[in-house]
């Protein structure tokens, strides 16, 4: 029976009230709070710490995702929490770690670069919320934001770690940012890697497999990291390219 208030008129419950599911809400909570961190970090002129923080998000992010799949709590207050905490963690934090590095020292260029990137995001976003129901589950239609994140903060670490100042290369970050944010609103298909089954059995081979990823990745985490997404992100444009050739070559 619905509630009604003095006046004799219906009152709409709180859908608080209705509860959340907590487990994969923490996760998604953990990526808002390392994206916020980035950003008070790179204020603060801790620019290592802050593209780190990125790539701890990306992590967390992956996982609250996976975990609802996993113990079956989706829901619309989930999905629409993940994506203002993607908004954050990899569109306006990258952004201000690598306008707070190098880009402030382009005047009006490292401002409008900034925003092409944090604009990009948040495009990227609203296109992939609302082609939910019917986009390829196998494909990204345009670089995933944490993607794009993982190359501007990767840019930031690598080059962080060697001592180079972000002044020294202030316009290759006018190049690489804005690039990273138009990848995301481009139409070049990217493969999502949903379709790989977490719950199934593997072979034993596949834990090796695992364990040399992680050496891989130990041995020099900025360096290794940066040339994985460097390369998924020129997947798209080369798997486009070769649907083309492949066309072409069809017709002919």
């Amino acid at each position: 029976m619905d509630n009604e208030d003095e006046s004799g008129r219906k009152s709409a419950k709180w859908p608080g009230r209705k509860g959340i599911y907590l487990l994969p809400n923490l996760f998604t909570t953990g990526a808002l709070f390392s994206g916020f961190y980035a950003v008070v970090a790179s204020m603060n002129g801790h620019f290592e710490n802050a593209a780190i923080a990125i790539f701890i998000a990306m992590i967390l992010d992956g996982l609250d995702g996976r975990v609802a799949r996993l113990t079956n709590t989706q829901s619309d207050f989930g999905a629409e929490y993940d994506s203002l905490a993607d908004m954050v963690s990899f569109g306006v934090a990258p952004a201000l770690v690598a306008f707070s590095w190098a880009l402030q020292d382009l005047g009006k260029v490292g401002w409008v670069a900034a925003f092409i990137y944090v604009a990009g995001a948040a495009l990227r976003l609203a296109r992939f919320n609302t082609q939910l129901a019917v986009a390829d589950k196998n494909f990204f239609t345009g670089l995933a934001s944490p993607a794009a994140a993982a190359i501007v903060a990767g840019t930031v670490w690598v080059f962080s770690e060697t001592g180079t100042t972000g002044s020294d290369i202030a316009w290759l970050m006018a190049v690489v940012v804005p690039a990273a944010g138009l990848l995301m609103v481009s139409n070049f298909r990217y493969h999502s890697f949903k379709g790989l089954d977490l719950r199934g059995k593997v072979p034993f081979v596949a834990m090796l497999a695992v364990v040399f990823v992680f050496v891989v990745v130990s041995i020099d985490p900025a360096k290794v990291l940066l040339g994985v997404f460097m390369t998924y992100a020129l997947s798209g444009p080369a798997y486009e390219a070769w649907v083309r050739l492949r066309e072409k070559r069809a017709k002919g």
